[in-house]
Parts: C-alpha cells; structure tokens; sequence
C-alpha cells in the first residue's frame, strides 16, 4: 500500500478556497451569514491546529492521567453544547439528567470497546482511545440533542393529551410513553440512516482516513464495522437513559404534569 501524502502548508491554503465559495454564494443570495462562516472557519483552524500539537505531546508521553483529563474534558464540552443546543430552557434537573446519561452511555460503550473489542494494551493508549472516544462522544452529543429537543416539544404540544391521560389514572410513565417513544426515534435516525449508506453512498471518515493513511482497505473495514457498532450502543444508552430519567422532571411528586 501507498504511504500517506503529507499535504504542505500550501496545499492546505489551497483547501480554503471552498470557504471563499461559500461566502460568494451567501453574499449574492443576501444570506447574512458571513461573520458566522468566517468566525466558524477561523474557529476551526485554531481548534485543530492546537489540537494536533497537543496530541503530539501526549502520544509521545502516554499517561493515564492525561488520557482521562482529555476525556473529562471532551465529554464537558459535548455536554454543554447539548445544554447550548437546546431549544428550550432546561430545568436544573433536565440538565442534571442529560449529564448522567451522557455519562452512563459514553462509559459503558468506551470501556467496553477498549477491553473486549481492542483488548488494548495499556489501556489508556491515546492514540487510540482518543480520536475513538471522540467519535462515540460525538454521535452521542447529536443523539442526545435531538433527543431532548424532541421531549421538550412533545410535552408543550401534547400537554392537554398529557393531562387527560392523568385524569383517566394513567401513570405519567404511560401518559409520556408516546413522547419518548418519538423521542429515541427521532435521536437513533441519524445514526440509523448513517449505517444504512455506509459503505455505498459514502465511506466514513474513520475508514477513509485510515485508507489514505496507507492501510488495507479490509483491515479498515473492520475497524470501521466496530466503531460503529459502538457507537449505535453509545447512542443507544445515553438516549434511553435521558428519557428514562427525563420525563420524570416533568411531573411532580404527586404525579401531577408541571
């Protein structure tokens, strides 16, 4: 197999090109989005660069203790953005179940990936854990997203359908069930669909990358299957544990719809 090319500092000038495309295009068309393409791009390049750097030093030095710093910190953000996300107010309580299943979820299908699935050996190796933990991160941050906006919507709409399923004995587990129901639905399509066009609409970023980095495309594939496998899981988990948790915050003790 070919060796990678090594893109010069030109070459990657070059690229930006795309950029002046795209804000030709919004300026003709009177789409006030240039401040936001331009900050998105600048954003982006800094974030990488510095990123890659830091990778660097922490490939060259592996420590358990940096690995897991840099988790702590992925996971933080990933968070957050799920809370900027939002497109209503979250309650303390929706904020604390969005953590706890963005916790629960990303932990079982990351350690469950690197002990059984890689065996990796140590287990903090960053060269690894990092760009795979960042994937499942991710996806999960995207699931979860449209899992709570879901849920948000779907308890303002159907409020009085809500209220009247209470009023006929109904649990708020049963009277929510249709709400989180459409809820993992809609936050599990994104990835469904993703798996259903891998491989022939399109070749993911992880097997690509690996392909033009010079490995089989075989070995990329089954690199490829994995990952994505973990990442149904993570997405899987951290949804229905938000749901499992979050339509409670939205009924009182006495099981009355706030």
């Amino acid at each position: 197999m070919n060796s990678a090319i090594d893109l010069m500092f030109w070459q990657v000038l070059v690229a930006y090109i795309f950029i002046i495309i795209l804000l030709w295009i919004v300026r003709i068309k009177g789409i006030k989005r240039e401040k936001e393409i331009m900050i998105a791009t600048i954003r982006m390049t800094l974030q990488l660069i510095l990123v890659g750097y830091l990778l660097v030093y922490i490939f060259e030095n592996p420590h358990p203790i940096f690995t897991l710093l840099i988790l702590f910190i992925m996971l933080a953000f990933a968070t957050h953005n799920v809370f900027k996300r939002a497109k209503l107010e979250l309650t303390k309580s929706l904020k604390q179940s969005i953590t706890i299943s963005m916790v629960v979820g990303i932990t079982i299908s990351l350690t469950f990936f690197i002990f059984l699935v890689l065996t990796l050996s140590p287990w903090y190796d960053p060269q690894f854990v990092i760009p795979i933990a960042g994937m499942i991160i991710g996806n999960s941050m995207t699931g979860i997203t449209l899992g709570v906006n879901q849920l948000l919507h779907g308890m303002k709409t159907e409020k009085a359908e809500i209220e009247a399923a209470l009023m006929l004995g109904a649990t708020p587990k049963t009277a929510a069930k249709k709400i989180t129901n459409q809820a993992f639905d809609a936050a599990m399509l994104p990835t469904i669909n993703s798996m259903v066009g891998m491989g022939i609409i399109f070749l993911p970023g992880m097997m690509t990358g690996q392909i033009l980095s010079g490995l089989s495309p075989i070995t990329a594939v089954n690199y490829q299957i994995a990952i994505m496998l973990a990442i149904v899981g993570s997405v899987s988990l951290s949804v229905i544990t938000f749901l499992h948790l979050g339509y409670k915050t939205f009924f009182n003790e006495k099981q009355q719809l706030l």
